[in-house]
C-alpha cells in the first residue's frame, strides 16, 4: 500500500518512492512518495490559505468532525493495528492499545474544545479604568507544524492534530518515515469526512530540504516535536520567533523503598522496562533499590522478566518484539558491552538475535555509564543499590532529563516528600514512570523538553492564542 502526499484535501503521488520493511521478517510492507522543497513550499501555501477559512468553521462542526473520525476508526480498528505491527513491530496486541489509545485522545480533544473559554474583566478596577465591555478570547493561532516519531505513530499523532484541528488550525503534518502508511490512514480518515474543512490537514515526508523549509518558515506559527534532545535543539535554533513546544524523551526512574510492596513493584518494574522493546519515552531505565530488600527486588525483578514472552509481533501473547531497525540494536548492544567493560554485569538478557534484543537487567552500574546517564530507548534497566530514600532522590535529580519519575513505598510522608521534590514534569507513586493517561498535561521539564500534551493542556497552551478586546 502506498501512503502518498496530502496537498490539503488533494492526494498526489510522486515518481520517487521508498520501501518500508517489516522489522520483523524484512518483508516490504508499504512505501511513500519522498517529498521535497517544492512540496513543503506548496503545503506551506495551502495551508496558510486554509488557515483563514478553518478559523471560521462553526465550533459544533470541528466537534463533529473529530468525532465522525474517532468512529470510523473504532471500525477499522483491527486493520489500523495490523498496519502499525507491520510497519514498526509492536506486539499486535500493543497495536490495539494504541488504536484504542487513539480514539479515545480523539474524543478527548473534540471534549476539551467545550472548556476553552475567555473571561470579561471590570476596567473600573484602577482609577485609570473608565467603563467600558473589556474581555479575553481564545482564537486559534493559524498553522501548526507536527513533526512525530516511530515509537507511537499512531497516537502521537492525534496528540498533535486532533486538539490543533478541532481549535480551528491548519495543520502539517510530517510523520516518521518509518510508519508512514499509518499517519496516512489516519489523515485519510480526516481529510474523507463529510465534516473536514477545506485544506485544513496536509501531509508531507521527508525529503531533501523539507525540514529546512517547514521549520524557518514563517507561515507556521506554532510546532509541535516529539523525537530526539539533537533535533529538537536544532529546531530551537532555526525556528524563529514562534511558539516551539518540545517532547525529548528522559531517562525515567523509579526508587524502590524497603517499605514497598515488591511483588507490585517487580511485576510493574519489569513491564515498565520492557515494554515496546523499551522505546517509549518514559521507559524505564534506572531503578534505585534500598540496600535492605535490593537482593530480593533484584531476584524477583529477573523471574517477572524471564516471563515475558519475545517472539512475533503478530502473536497475541507476545510481549517484547523487534527493535525498529539495525542501528538501534547495534546501539544498545554497544552501550551494554561497553558497561560489562567497566564492570557492569548483566542479570539477565544482553544478547540479540537480528532485530530481537532479549530484555536486559544490569546490576553494578555507575552514574557515569551511557545506560544510566543517557537515553537507551532500548529493553535495558540498570539496577543501583541506594541506603535510602534521599540517596535516591539526589541520583534520580541528578540526570539531565526530566520527564517521570516514580516511587515505591508504604510511607505516606516519603510519597508527599517524592512528590515535591523529585524533579521531573510528572511524578507516579506506587507504580511505574512508564504510566501515562492521555487526558493528563504531559511533559518534562530540563532536557526533556518545553511544553505540555493532553488534549486540554495542548489547547490552551499551543494551539489557541488569547486576543484581548475593548468596547468602549
Amino acid at each position: 500500500m502506498k501512503a502518498k502526499l496530502y496537498y490539503g484535501s488533494i492526494v498526489k503521488d510522486k515518481e520517487e518512492q521508498k520501501e518500508v520493511r517489516s522489522p520483523y521478517d524484512g518483508r516490504m510492507v508499504s512505501t511513500f512518495s519522498v517529498s521535497n522543497e517544492q512540496d513543503a513550499h506548496e503545503i506551506l501555501k495551502i495551508a496558510r490559505q486554509a488557515a483563514l477559512q478553518a478559523k471560521l468553521i462553526p465550533m459544533h462542526q470541528r466537534v463533529n468532525w473529530l468525532l465522525d473520525v474517532a468512529q470510523k476508526l473504532e471500525n477499522e480498528r483491527e486493520k489500523m493495528a495490523h498496519i502499525i505491527t507491520d510497519e514498526v513491530g509492536k506486539p499486535i496486541a500493543f497495536s490495539r492499545v494504541e488504536v484504542d489509545r487513539c480514539i479515545e485522545t480523539i474524543k478527548l480533544s473534540a471534549n476539551a474544545m467545550f472548556h476553552i473559554n475567555g473571561e470579561t474583566f471590570d476596567t473600573t478596577a484602577m482609577p485609570s479604568g473608565k467603563k467600558s465591555l473589556a474581555f479575553y478570547k481564545r482564537e486559534p493561532v493559524g498553522v501548526v507544524l507536527a513533526i512525530t516519531p516511530f515509537n507511537f505513530p499512531l497516537n502521537l499523532v492525534a496528540h498533535k492534530i486532533a486538539p490543533a484541528l478541532v481549535a480551528g488550525n491548519a495543520v502539517i503534518l510530517k510523520p516518521t518515515s518509518q510508519a508512514p502508511r499509518t499517519a496516512y490512514e489516519l489523515v485519510k480518515l480526516f481529510i474523507e469526512s463529510p465534516y473536514a474543512p477545506k485544506d485544513a490537514l496536509s501531509l508531507i515526508y521527508s525529503g531533501e530540504g523539507v525540514n529546512e523549509t517547514l521549520i524557518t518558515s514563517d507561515i507556521p506559527r506554532v510546532i509541535s516535536f516529539t523525537g530526539s534532545v539533537g533535533v529538537g535543539r536544532e529546531i530551537m535554533q532555526k525556528a524563529g520567533i514562534k511558539k516551539v513546544a518540545l517532547e525529548l524523551g528522559g531517562n525515567a526512574a523509579t526508587y524502590i523503598d524497603a517499605s514497598a510492596n515488591l511483588t507490585l513493584a517487580s511485576k510493574r518494574c519489569a513491564v515498565g522496562a520492557f515494554i515496546n522493546s523499551g522505546q517509549v519515552c518514559i521507559s524505564l531505565q534506572r531503578i534505585y533499590v534500598h540496600e535492605a530488600i535490593y537482593d530480593s527486588f533484584a531476584k524477583m525483578l529477573v523471574e517477572e522478566t524471564n516471563i515475558l514472552h519475545v517472539g512475533s509481533p503478530y502473536d497475541d501473547q507476545t510481549f517484547i518484539g523487534p527493535m525498529i531497525n539495525d542501528v538501534a540494536v547495534e546501539k544498545a548492544k554497544r552501550w551494554v558491552q561497553n558497561a560489562i567493560n567497566e564492570g557492569a554485569k548483566p542479570l539477565c538478557g544482553a544478547k540479540s538475535k537480528d532485530l530481537m534484543f532479549e530484555p536486559t537487567i544490569m546490576a553494578d552500574v555507575t552514574e557515569q555509564m551511557q545506560i544510566v546517564c543517557e537515553e537507551v530507548f532500548a529493553p535495558i534497566v540498570s539496577l543501583i543499590k541506594v541506603n535510602s530514600y534521599e540517596e535516591a532522590r539526589g541520583k534520580m535529580n541528578a540526570s539531565a532529563y526530566g520527564l517521570q519519575y516514580s516511587i515505591f513505598c508504604n510511607d505516606l510522608a516519603m510519597a508527599q516528600r517524592a512528590i515535591d521534590e523529585l524533579e521531573a514534569g510528572g511524578i507516579v507513586i506506587n507504580d511505574i514512570p512508564t504510566l501515562r493517561f492521555d487526558l493528563q498535561p504531559y511533559g518534562g521539564i530540563k532536557q526533556s523538553g518545553i511544553g505540555k500534551e493532553g488534549p486540554y493542556f495542548a489547547l490552551m497552551d499551543d494551539y489557541t492564542q488569547i486576543k484581548s478586546v475593548v468596547i468602549c
